[in-house]
C-alpha cells in the first residue's frame, strides 16, 4: 500500500509499505481521510520527540472497514466509521473510572516515541482495536468525520470546565480547535465569549463559529478583554496554543476567582504566574484529548449543531502530502485544516 512516511525530519516521503495484519479484535480500515494536525506539524520537525523517524503519522481519520479480525463483534465490511485517536487499554484503574484519555497503557495512533511506536493513517490502510471504532451518521461525510478527533478535543475541554450559563469567556487562540472551543462553549450555554488572536482573518471565522467579540493579540489585548467584559475581565478563560504570552494572557484575562483550561500544549514548560493565580485565587484545569465524547459530536455534526465545513481549508490527495507539510511548516499558506484522501 502507499503510506506518507516521516522518514527523517522535515522529510516526508510517499512508499510502499506491507498493509497492515490485523489480530483477532482489529478491523482494517481503507482510510478515506485524514486531517494534518498540529502535533504532526510539530512532529514533522522532530520539536515535540513524539514522532521520531521512520514513522507515519495521521490520527484524525475516517474511513471503510474492509476486513475484521475473528474475534470481531458488531463490526462488518462496508461500515463508515471513525475511530479515536488514543488505544486505551479498558482494564486500567482511570479506564474502569471512565478517564480513556489518562490510560495508564495509552498508544496514540501515528506516534512514535521513546515508549512506544504506533503508525497511523496517512496509508490507504489501518489498522485499530475494535474497541475504538464508531459508526458515521449517514449524514456524515468523510472529510466531516476526520474532524471529529480535534472537535471531541474542544467539547471535551468545555465540558471538563467549571462554567455556568450566560458565563462570559475569553478564548485565546483561534486555530482549529480553538474554533471548535467557541462553537462548544456556545452549545454550552456560556454568554458573550471574546476571541483573541494574532491573525484577522482567523477572528474573522471565530465570528462566525460564535464569538460576540474579537481582540488582536498585541500588548493592548488585556486592556481591551478587560473593557469588553465590564473591567475586570470574564469568567473563564481557554488557552488554545501553550505558549508562556498566550498562557499568560489568559491567566490575567479573568476576573478574581476566576477559571482557566489549559489546551493548547505546543510548549513543554511556559513561565507560570504564580502569584497571580494565587492572589487572585484563579482556578487552572488541564483538559486531555477526550474522553469518550465521539458519539456525541457525530451525532451533533449529523444535526447541524457543530459546522466544521468552514475549518477545512483544503483537501488534497495523499501523493501531495509533502508538499503540503512543506507548505504549513513554512508557513507558506494560511490554513486551519487541511484533509488528505488516500
Amino acid at each position: 500500500m502507499k503510506a506518507l512516511v516521516l522518514t527523517d525530519y522535515k522529510k516526508m516521503e510517499i512508499q510502499d509499505v506491507p498493509v497492515p495484519i490485523i489480530a483477532e479484535d482489529e478491523v482494517l480500515i481503507q482510510v478515506k481521510a485524514c486531517g494534518i494536525c498540529g502535533s504532526d506539524i510539530h512532529g514533522y520537525d522532530g520539536s515535540s520527540g513524539r514522532r521520531q523517524p521512520p514513522v507515519i503519522m495521521g490520527h484524525e481519520a475516517s474511513g471503510i472497514i474492509v476486513e475484521t479480525g475473528a474475534k470481531v463483534l458488531g463490526w462488518k465490511k462496508g461500515d463508515r466509521v471513525t475511530f479515536d485517536s488514543t488505544i486505551y487499554c479498558g482494564h486500567c484503574s482511570y479506564c474502569r473510572e471512565g478517564l480513556i484519555n489518562l490510560c495508564e497503557n495509552r498508544r496514540v495512533l501515528g506516534v512514535s516515541c521513546d515508549e512506544y511506536r504506533r503508525d497511523g493513517a496517512f496509508a490507504e490502510y489501518i489498522a485499530v482495536p475494535q474497541h475504538i471504532l464508531y459508526a458515521l451518521p449517514d449524514e456524515v461525510d468523510f472529510n466531516q468525520a476526520a474532524l471529529v478527533e480535534p472537535l471531541s478535543v474542544a467539547v471535551h475541554a468545555a465540558d471538563l470546565s467549571p462554567h455556568q450559563l450566560d458565563a462570559s469567556v475569553t478564548v485565546v487562540g483561534t486555530g482549529m480547535v480553538g474554533l471548535l472551543v467557541i462553537q462548544a462553549l456556545r452549545a454550552y450555554g456560556y454568554g458573550k465569549i471574546i476571541a483573541v488572536d494574532v491573525d484577522s482573518k482567523r477572528l474573522e471565522l471565530a465570528k462566525q463559529m460564535g464569538a460576540d467579540d474579537t481582540v488582536i493579540s498585541d500588548e493592548n489585548a488585556l486592556e481591551k478583554i478587560r473593557m469588553l467584559s465590564g473591567g475586570e475581565g470574564t469568567d473563564a478563560a481557554f488557552e488554545v496554543v501553550g505558549a508562556d504570552a498566550t498562557f499568560n494572557l489568559a491567566v490575567n484575562s479573568v476576573h478574581k476567582g476566576g477559571s482557566v483550561t489549559l489546551v493548547g500544549n505546543i510548549s513543554q514548560k511556559t513561565n507560570f504566574p504564580l502569584q497571580s493565580v494565587v492572589t487572585r485565587q484563579i482556578r487552572l484545569q488541564g483538559s486531555c484529548a477526550s474522553s469518550g465524547e465521539y458519539p456525541a459530536c457525530l451525532n451533533m455534526i449529523a444535526r447541524g449543531s457543530f459546522n466544521v465545513n468552514p475549518i477545512i481549508s483544503a483537501t488534497a490527495p495523499l501523493s501531495e502530502g509533502p508538499e503540503w507539510f512543506d507548505n504549513l511548516y513554512y508557513q507558506k499558506v494560511n490554513a486551519l485544516k487541511v484533509i488528505l484522501n488516500p
